[in-house]
């Protein structure tokens, strides 16, 4: 009865984070195309079956990945056994990363972009390697007590450097792959093992150490991709790339069938990796076998469910939307509709849910999850709707990017230092598997329709700005609340009573 009561709860929780999407699309439907949404019954079906998705992930997660990580972790910290917490970290990232769909469907379409110059699979290892690597580096942040600002400001000038100089074809491929490595599943992980190894620390914040792993975990492969590019276009040669469409129709049940074994093969790594360190390298039991069995049960039914859901309903209608739009042919009207989507999708991302939740506890309340929800989803509106504008005049990705990579920075220097890991870390928890199908669909449709558009080079770029964006947005925020808070203490302190 409990764990009912907890799944009811979640799933009134995920319907009303995504009553903004329905929201939207009613809104357009009645007041621009006035007519009543093709496949209406699909959408609202699609949507009840994300939320329940939504639930059964959540509540799973709750029960096998956070507290088994989060034990594998402060026994690995208590014991000083970095030569065992550390191959953990890299196989962690690397398991999670290599079998990521978003990366698979990016590294394909990276494929085709450079003409068989990127290699799908190469680069899909080279984002998981540098996955891998940079969780090792971020556990021997939070050991060794380096300041995470210092390691992001040194990281980006390298990024930003890095695009200055590479090619026109690499760059938002680049700043998209480092969007598409945190997902549902690895950001709840990732966020457990640094705040495990945090709390296990004499000396650590959980706040200002524990975040920052998915940051470094955006960050790297930005810098990654973006030499392997330059190496490829200056060495390798155009190649034919061959297609792997298939018009064949398999039996609806096949399909069910192959998509859950799917969603099992992106879980199963993650899971393996967690239950070899539980059992073989730490030699322990499980300390709650059944309820942790049920939790990651609960975790890949949830996904499947959410995945489900998303082909019902929210990407037909994404792409059925933006053909609408486009066909308007006003520019200020499709934006709307990026920044509105964007804000929708976002409110409705899970492991967004998941760590703003967990930023609301380990600050004792001091920050809100509601308005850590609605600062990133805002971030995420503004970052789409220049993102749109770009592909509709055409402006220089590389400058946009720079320029707002370098407002972050700035920004970075003002905010107060514990609150820039959560920062970073919820620039990258934004683009999983909501956002990313509907605001791609949108991108790559915008880039087919506009004249002197290449559907797949303008088509990249929108992931990065939904990154980009909540980043500024909180350390705006951040920003705002430590100078009121100055303010007022000096306004407290030039009316108090003086001593005589």
């Amino acid at each position: 009865m409990k764990l009912l009561g907890s799944l009811r709860r979640r799933f009134i929780h995920a319907l009303r984070a995504l009553l903004p999407i329905l929201l939207v699309v009613v809104l357009f439907q009645a007041a621009v195309f006035r007519q009543v949404p093709e496949g209406a019954g699909s959408i609202l079906i699609g949507l009840l079956i994300v939320a329940a998705g939504i639930a059964l992930f959540l509540e799973g997660l709750e029960r096998s990945v956070f507290p088994v990580g989060k034990s594998i972790t402060n026994k690995l910290v208590k014991t000083a056994s970095l030569w065992k917490l550390l191959p953990f970290c890299f196989f962690i990232g690397f398991a999670a990363v290599i079998a990521e769909p978003a990366l698979i469907s990016v590294a394909d379409q990276a494929e085709l972009v450079s003409e068989g110059r990127i290699n799908s699979m190469t680069l899909r290892f080279v984002i998981a390697l540098s996955v891998g690597l940079v969780m090792v580096i971020g556990a021997l942040r939070v050991f060794l007590g380096w300041a995470l600002h210092r390691v992001l400001l040194i990281g980006y000038t390298v990024v930003i450097g890095l695009t200055l100089i590479s090619p026109e074809e690499v760059a938002s491929l680049a700043y998209d792959s480092g969007g598409v490595t945190t997902n549902i599943v690895t950001v709840p992980l990732i966020a457990a093992i640094g705040i495990g190894m945090a709390a296990s620390i004499t000396g650590r914040s959980r706040l200002g150490d524990g975040f920052g792993l998915v940051a470094l975990c955006v960050m790297v492969p930005m810098i990654s991709v973006q030499l392997y590019g330059i190496v490829v276009y200056q060495l390798g040669d155009a190649a034919a790339v061959v297609s792997t469409d298939s018009a064949d129709e398999a039996a609806w049940w096949l399909d069910l069938l192959v998509g859950l074994m799917t969603v099992i093969r992106d879980v199963l790594p993650v899971i393996a990796v967690v239950l070899f360190f539980q059992f073989v390298v730490l030699r322990r039991r499980l300390g709650n076998p059944i309820g942790v069995t049920v939790g990651f049960a609960m975790v890949v039914l949830g996904l499947y469910g959410f995945i489900v859901g998303l082909q019902i309903g929210l990407l037909p209608m994404g792409s059925r939307m933006a053909e609408q739009l486009i066909e308007t042919d006003q520019v200020l009207l499709i934006v709307a509709f990026g920044v509105l989507i964007g804000f929708a999708t976002t409110m409705a991302e899970p492991a967004l849910m998941a760590i703003s939740e967990e930023a609301q506890e380990i600050s004792e309340k001091r920050l809100s999850a509601n308005t850590l929800r609605v600062l990133v989803a805002c971030g995420v509106a503004v970052g789409i709707g220049v993102g749109v504008l770009r592909i509709l005049t055409g402006g220089s990705f590389v400058a946009i990017i720079i320029g707002l990579y370098l407002l972050a920075l700035l920004l970075l220097l003002l905010a107060p230092k514990d609150l820039v890991p959560l920062s970073f870390d919820l620039g990258g928890v934004t683009t999983s598997e909501i956002t990313v199908p509907l605001i791609t669909a949108l991108g790559i449709g915008l880039a087919t329709a506009t004249p002197g558009r290449d559907m797949l080079m303008d088509g990249f770029g929108l992931i990065a700005f939904a990154s980009v964006g909540p980043v500024i947005a909180v350390l705006a925020y951040a920003c705002v609340v430590r100078f009121a808070a100055t303010a007022q203490a000096r306004r407290s302190s030039s009316t108090a009573p003086k001593e005589t």
